[in-house]
């Protein structure tokens, strides 16, 4: 596989930790516990792979409405995770960004999220955005506020440039765990042109052979972007139906 075969851009919604612990009969949180695992081994294999951009959607703006008891279990481990996978993704080239709303974080998550970035600014293997309190109609709307406090004309071109990811470029490879089918408010604007793919494991269960699995599949599709097959690649023949 060439490297043109590999995203430079893989988003993912890590959908089903709950679902995996209830069917173990655990808490909710023991699922979210083993996702992290499942995380790690996906950021670490994604670098392998060559892929550069990994963006993952790790608590919506939704995700509030949860049972508090699993909202403050997810605070909790995601203070654990900077302080325990922090030294290690740095080591290994990664460059972490938090994107979302810090409004509602506590002010030791807040710190925690600003040390983790700063430690890890120079790196330049892979960049990872955990985006973290982010929903894509907040990232729409925070975008097109910025520009209006500046007193800008709100175009594309500038709304691209104000968005929360805007420090990367779209993803190529947008992926959902968990059977579902949907993206649930995640990357509305940067997700305008990804290839989608969906798989029925849940999280936890989401390995390098899975990451594998869809590299290979968007390594078979076609990018057109509006065009025609012929625009994209002249002098291709026409595959019969």
């Amino acid at each position: 596989m060439g490297p043109a075969a590999i995203p430079h851009h893989i988003a993912i919604v890590m959908d089903g930790n709950g679902r995996w612990a209830m069917r173990r009969y655990l808490p909710r949180v023991a699922g979210h516990k083993k996702g992290v695992d499942a995380l790690r081994a996906c950021v670490l294999h994604c670098g392998e792979r060559g892929v550069r951009v990994l963006t993952v959607f790790a608590f919506s703006s939704e995700n509030w409405n949860r049972p508090q008891e699993e909202v403050s279990g997810l605070m909790e481990l995601l203070a654990v995770a900077l302080t325990r996978e922090v030294p290690q993704l740095h080591a290994e080239g990664v460059r972490i960004h938090f994107v979302g709303n810090r409004a509602a974080l506590s002010d030791k998550v807040r710190a925690g999220l600003q040390q983790a970035e700063a430690a890890t600014a120079s790196n330049q293997r892979l960049t990872f955005n955990i985006c973290f309190n982010y929903g894509g109609r907040w990232d729409i709307a925070q975008a097109a506020a910025s520009l209006a406090a500046k007193g800008e004309p709100v175009t594309e071109a500038s709304l691209d440039r104000a968005m929360a990811l805007s420090h990367v470029p779209d993803p190529d490879l947008l992926i959902r765990t968990g059977g579902e089918q949907r993206i649930s408010n995640f990357l509305l604007w940067q997700g305008a042109y990804s290839e989608l793919y969906f798989s029925d494991k849940l999280w936890p269960d989401f390995d390098e052979a899975a990451i594998d699995a869809a590299i290979a599949d968007y390594a078979g599709r076609e990018r057109r972007f509006g065009k025609t097959s012929e625009q994209v690649a002249p002098g291709k023949s026409k595959k019969v139906a």
